[in-house]
């Protein structure tokens, strides 16, 4: 069969062979144009004499001959319709790959980090022109094309080119630019026709329509001096405190509450409202394209572009560089584990199993309905490599939540025995995903220095939060769920029970320092009927906000970073829903305007004292002064600083009976101030305290050199630190 007859049924796989300019071995040229349905062609060759096209196939393959000329040879095509239509255009075929050799060896690799610079769609300038060049990894494919509103959707006018055993095909087409849609239109190996999203797309239509968009950014960033200072930054040893954030429910505007916030209005409402509160980071939901906004982001179908629910990519830069300009830093969560099945995505891309495993024992996740990655394949390995370090580079992320991470590292996670595969060595683990996870860490750290990798990750896996080179994952931090779990059962007990359930509280410290951790309470915690955290505390109205106002004086006070999901933070009643705003009318009632001026209080003595986040890692930096007091539900103990003198002393009361002359140990002498009552009345409490210090006694107890008598508030917690 001919290229020609390839041609004209869609399967030519180098098309470049056939169509544009060719030497006709006389010094001339021949130039061939594919025009399906024109009426006829004629070539304006540059500095030359034009030359009319002859009909030499009856689907729209035209040839002309041009004499001879001096090359390279420059011309355009000027295509006439029946309709009276007449349009000129650069003939895509008289350029060269838009894709490298370098390039194309690295991809097979799994090493090309900046890959997003090459597959996907992105206008260029080829030999003084301007267009766009379109790439996409489609391996099985008989042949492939780029459709889109600059060609009418018709897949047989802009057939690409197979860039050999790379799987990956390119074509320039000249004239397009920002902002046209486009897709890819695969042929399989069976012949059939497949119009997938582009993978690598910068941008993409509002849901419910999924097509790709070419996006050139016009963004300029103002955060040089944070982008600098990132580099120095030491995350482990510095305050950490985050507000978890999903976008489409935060807030609404009021006239149009089934819209939500665009990135620009997000930007300047949510910088301040994470300024006033002191959080020192926004983590967002995922903010990567997903059609199913109930998913709250978590089935993603295009890793390399933000929802276009709030506006396109340059209003999501603005957003960064706005908080980045009030010294908020902004994490994301992002899902390597796992994508949706849509047809138009991922799924069977070029008609084979591409990017899951072909077995659906490893390939579907039997909890969610989706597709699993295949971690084995180079080319898969580095789609999310490459994404990984897309957002901390193009959009200035200041780290990256991975989450479901022990879903990949098991491969019996939710399956029962016959529906998994064990590993080369018989067992459960997954050596592939392993080997992923460890390697995005290392290049993560390597190539963006400061920017944080946190792992949602649930079981006792060792090492998840540490180096790669002593065995662990190499991610910065973990979530502490056994910490969240524990926590929130012993706070949804009646307080007549808790002294029954002490160890609840005390049993974190066990493994508090074995990994570097950050404390969720995350959206995880406030659906699904769990109800809010509020719903959570026992007791009547004031029980429950005294009991939330401890919880949070104790999540801050706990060895570990802290996070906070959106909501909690102003006692929200109702169990979120993605689909609505939060409540914020019960900022009203002083009760909930109570717990966030708490909050903000938390996050000030947080900032202002070392002993809170200093010393996060190290054993030293906690010490118990009471753990065992379960008859009375009293818990206090101790954090230090690196400098000597510096000690912060938390004393907690988890029954709704205060506690006067509560003698305290205390690590030396002098008046220790009380730097945080959650009772305060103005954080809607019943003002029992201490009248702004206690002094310490030379009576030794509790194992310290000296002690107070502290009154410990009903269902409350007090911060000791020593005067200066």
């Amino acid at each position: 069969m001919t290229d020609t007859d390839l041609l004209t049924r869609g399967e030519l796989a180098d098309p470049h062979a056939l169509l544009g300019a060719h030497p006709d071995g006389n010094g001339g040229a021949v130039v061939r144009a594919w025009r399906p349905a024109a009426e006829s062609v004629t070539v304006h060759v540059e500095g030359g004499e034009d030359a009319e096209a002859e009909l030499v196939h009856p689907d729209g393959l035209f040839e002309a001959k041009v004499p001879k000329t001096r090359p390279p040879l420059r011309y355009e095509l000027e295509v006439a319709y029946p309709d009276g239509g007449t349009f000129t255009m650069r003939d895509p075929y008289a350029f060269p790959p838009t894709v490298g050799e370098l390039d194309l060896h690295l991809a097979g690799e799994g090493r090309h980090e900046e890959l997003y610079c090459r597959l996907g769609a992105h206008v260029r300038e080829v030999d003084g022109v301007v267009g766009t060049a379109f790439a996409v990894w489609a391996p099985n494919a008989r042949s492939v094309s780029v459709v889109g509103d600059f060609n009418s959707w018709d897949g047989r006018l802009h057939p690409m080119r197979s860039l050999g055993s790379s799987g990956i095909w390119e074509l320039f087409v000249p004239g397009v630019d920002d902002g046209a849609l486009y897709r890819f239109e695969i042929r399989t190996q069976g012949g059939e026709l497949r119009l997938k999203a582009d993978p690598w797309a910068r941008r993409a239509e509002r849901p419910p329509q999924n097509a790709s968009i070419v996006h050139r950014s016009k963004h300029e960033w103002t955060d040089d001096s944070w982008m600098e200072a990132r580099k120095e930054r030491r995350p482990h040893a510095e305050p950490l405190s985050v507000l978890e954030v999903h976008l489409g429910s935060w807030r609404r505007d009021p006239a149009n509450p089934e819209d939500p916030l665009s990135y620009d209005d997000l930007a300047e409402q949510l910088a301040d409202y994470a300024t006033d509160l002191g959080f020192t980071h926004v983590e967002l939901l995922p903010v990567m394209v997903h059609p199913f906004s109930g998913s709250w982001g978590y089935q993603v179908t295009g890793q390399f572009a933000p929802d276009a629910r709030h506006g396109d990519p340059d209003g999501f830069k603005r957003f960064v560089d706005r908080m980045h300009r009030s010294d908020i830093g902004v994490l994301l969560d992002w899902v390597p584990a796992h994508f949706p099945k849509d047809d138009w995505a991922l799924a069977r891309f070029d008609g084979t199993k591409l990017y899951e495993h072909d077995d659906p024992r490893r390939g579907e996740h039997p909890d969610w309905g989706t597709l699993i990655y295949n971690l084995a394949r180079n080319e898969v390995r580095n789609f999310l490599l490459a994404s990984g370090l897309f957002w901390p580079r193009e959009f200035h992320a200041d780290g990256l939540r991975v989450d479901a991470v022990a879903s990949m590292l098991y491969l019996d996670y939710s399956r029962q025995a016959g529906e998994w595969i064990p590993n080369v060595h018989g067992g459960r683990e997954d050596l592939d995903s392993i080997s992923f996870l460890r390697e995005l860490n290392e290049v993560l750290h390597a190539r963006e220095p400061g920017v944080i990798s946190a792992a949602e990750e649930s079981t006792a896996w060792p090492g998840v939060s540490r180096p790669t080179w002593t065995g662990g994952l190499g991610f910065g931090f973990k979530w502490n769920m056994g910490w969240m779990h524990d926590t929130l059962a012993y706070f949804e007990r009646d307080p007549i029970h808790r002294r029954f359930h002490h160890g609840e509280l005390t049993f974190s410290l066990h493994y508090a320092f074995s990994e570097e951790f950050i404390l969720p309470l995350s959206h995880d915690e406030c659906v699904h009927g769990k109800g809010s955290l509020l719903q959570k505390m026992p007791g009547d109205r004031w029980q429950q906000l005294a009991n939330l106002r401890t919880l949070y004086a104790y999540q801050w006070a706990h060895p570990g970073k802290q996070l906070l999901f959106m909501g909690g933070e102003f006692a929200q009643e109702r169990e979120w829903s993605h689909e609505r705003s939060l409540d914020w009318h019960l900022l009203e009632d002083p009760g909930h305007r109570g717990v966030q001026s708490l909050v903000r209080d938390l996050n000030a003595v947080y900032r202002e004292q070392p002993a809170m986040w200093q010393r996060d890692g190290d054993p030293d930096g906690f010490f118990w002064i009471e753990p065992n007091d379960a008859e009375t539900s009293v818990l206090a103990f101790g954090r230090r600083a690196q400098e000597p003198g510096r000690e912060v002393v938390v004393v907690m009361n988890l029954t709704p009976l205060p506690r006067e002359g509560y003698r305290v140990g205390l690590p030396h002498g002098g008046r220790w101030r009380e730097v945080l009552n959650t009772d305060a009345e103005c954080y809607g409490g019943s003002g029992v305290g201490n009248f702004g210090g206690v002094e310490a006694e030379d009576l030794p107890w509790h194992h310290q050199p000296t002690s107070a008598a502290v009154t410990v508030p009903p269902l409350g917690a007090v911060f000791l630190v020593p005067e200066r």
